[in-house]
């Protein structure tokens, strides 16, 4: 059987002639801005060759729609993180001692730190679940899993914050 290879660079360029013009609509219809789009569709384009030896020719359309969607999911989460960030810090005054609001600042910043460093998948199941506060059944269905891989996932990313920043 003769498959088709991603890696083959003339293989590569008839994907990326079929897909990046309507990878880039969709997820400039996502989020609205062009040039985010365009730098989506770029990064999952580099990520396909990157794993090229792992992508069936076929599936190349799903890959790089599914990296996308993805890396976009990840970048609206950390934006939602940056901002509820903010609106914490707009505390104009407040009844706290000065050593624990700095001890506050320290634990935020490393609760970030610690957020940031969670694999993508449980990142983005974390964050839904926290920060937009979704029900794992609304999270399974925007991720595309089981709500079983959902609770795995968060389960996951619990452990490895407790591990980072312990328990309080």
């Amino acid at each position: 059987m003769d498959k088709k290879s991603v890696c083959e660079k003339k293989n590569y360029e008839i994907i990326f002639k079929n897909y990046s013009e309507s990878m880039r609509n969709y997820m400039y219809y996502k989020c609205g801005d062009l040039q985010q789009a365009e730098d989506l569709v770029q990064d999952a384009f580099i990520k396909l060759w990157n794993n090229c030896e792992k992508v069936i020719f076929e599936k190349a359309k799903s890959y790089l729609f599914t990296l996308a969607n993805n890396a976009f999911l990840n970048e609206i989460a950390h934006k939602k993180v940056v901002l509820n960030h903010q609106k914490l810090n707009l505390r104009v005054s407040t009844n706290e001692t000065p050593e624990f609001l700095l001890e506050e600042k320290e634990f935020m910043a490393k609760l970030m730190g610690a957020i940031d460093g969670l694999p993508p998948k449980q990142r983005e199941v974390f964050l839904l679940s926290r920060i937009d506060k979704k029900k794992y059944a609304e999270i399974a269905e925007i991720v595309g899993i089981s709500v079983k891989a959902v609770e795995k996932r968060m389960s996951q990313a619990l452990v490895i914050l407790r591990e980072k920043i312990g328990n309080i």
